[in-house]
């Protein structure tokens, strides 16, 4: 299926309101959001459900509109490295996706994503008093993210799936009644 400019403006403006509400469900526990990233599945959805530059600008805008709107995440370091990092995700799910498939695609994006956010955080602590090393990257990126990263694997497939038959079939009746 092409997707149209308005498929895509209306998946990508749907899954960045997701970046908005998901982590108002954890805010209350700052541990439990940060175990879990809320901010990253609507981003990698709309990686696997929009065009490349959509999804890019999903995942960059989402932590900037997030810290304009609620204060949160920090705009920096945390916010900037995200943005980076969620843009990765959302622009190589989206390139990789027809190519290599749902899984392939998605653990490329998470680890593409997580050393964007490495190379972001070194860069901010090269030129500022922000503490990161390479110990704080693997906490950070990996062993911090386990939930996270056993979350997006199970939910996200299950998801786009879901979404993709349910526009498959709206497609399938639209244009058999035209």
């Amino acid at each position: 299926m092409k997707k149209s400019s308005t498929y895509n403006l209306v998946i990508a403006s749907f899954c960045l309101a997701l970046t908005q509400i998901l982590p108002l469900l954890t805010g209350q526990i700052p541990q439990l959001g940060n175990m879990l990233a809320p901010m990253h599945i609507p981003v990698l959805l709309c990686g696997f459900l929009c065009s490349p530059v959509y999804a890019l600008l999903v995942g960059f805008t989402a932590p900037i509109l997030r810290f304009l709107l609620f204060s949160m995440p920090p705009i920096m370091p945390i916010g900037m490295a995200m943005s980076f990092e969620l843009a990765t995700y959302g622009l190589i799910a989206s390139v990789l996706y027809k190519k290599y498939g749902i899984y392939i695609s998605l653990v490329i994006s998470m680890i593409s994503g997580r050393i964007v956010w490495g190379i972001v955080m070194s860069i901010i602590a090269g030129v500022s008093s922000v503490p990161f090393g390479i110990s704080a990257f693997i906490m950070g990126a990996f062993v911090m993210a386990i939930p996270a990263i056993i979350l997006q694997v199970i939910l996200v497939p299950l998801l786009v799936n879901v979404i993709k038959g349910r526009v498959d079939k709206y497609e399938t009746n639209k244009s058999s009644k035209s």
